[in-house]
């Protein structure tokens, strides 16, 4: 891998333990919400440089705004590309960064509780936050915001969880059955 790649790709799977066996499960990119606005900056461009002969000896202003514009809208982009949060078999982890990369992980056995949170416009554009409760006192990975289809992933968490035998599944003893049917 060519170096400034690590600058350009979010490269996540330099990350997995795969002599332990460990694999992707579910690979999340940040909601498209979070580019609405830079995307809406670059949009505001097109008007802003077709303005430019109206600005006469003037004209380098709207010029200038404009790559602003165009720097910090491709800067706001890039920085939620590469923010990603990352389902294994084994942990949940969230790499993010361009220059500076961070890495904060969790392995399943300490996922105590999982609380998926919706505002309004979440629910209604498919995205949400989840808040990750563990064992430990001080923990590096606790919110990870704008989740698209934060139910699926909540579930294949769930199900990871299980499937490694972490919780125990509590069947229903037949005389509790019989309670319930007379109620």
């Amino acid at each position: 891998m060519a170096f400034w790649s690590r600058f350009i790709h979010p490269d996540v799977d330099r990350h997995l333990l795969s002599d332990e066996g460990e694999y992707i499960i579910d690979e999340v990119c940040k909601h498209w919400v979070t580019v609405a606005r830079p995307v809406a900056a670059l949009l505001f461009c097109f008007p802003l440089f077709a303005s430019i002969p109206l600005w006469n000896e003037a004209y380098f202003v709207p010029i200038l705004l404009g790559l602003v514009i165009i720097v910090w809208s491709t800067i706001r982009i890039h920085i939620q590309y590469m923010d990603r949060f990352v389902i294994t078999n084994q942990r949940v982890f969230r790499v993010h960064g361009v220059l500076s990369q961070n890495l904060a992980t969790m392995p399943m056995t300490r996922i105590l509780d999982i609380s998926v949170k919706q505002p309004f416009i979440g629910r209604l554009m498919g995205y949400g936050h989840f808040v990750f409760e563990s064992a430990a006192q001080d923990q590096g990975l606790r919110d990870i915001t704008y989740v698209g289809d934060p139910e699926r992933r909540d579930l294949i968490i769930q199900r990871v969880i299980q499937r490694a035998g972490l919780r125990a599944n509590v069947q229903p003893r037949a005389d509790d059955a019989n309670e319930y049917d007379g109620v």
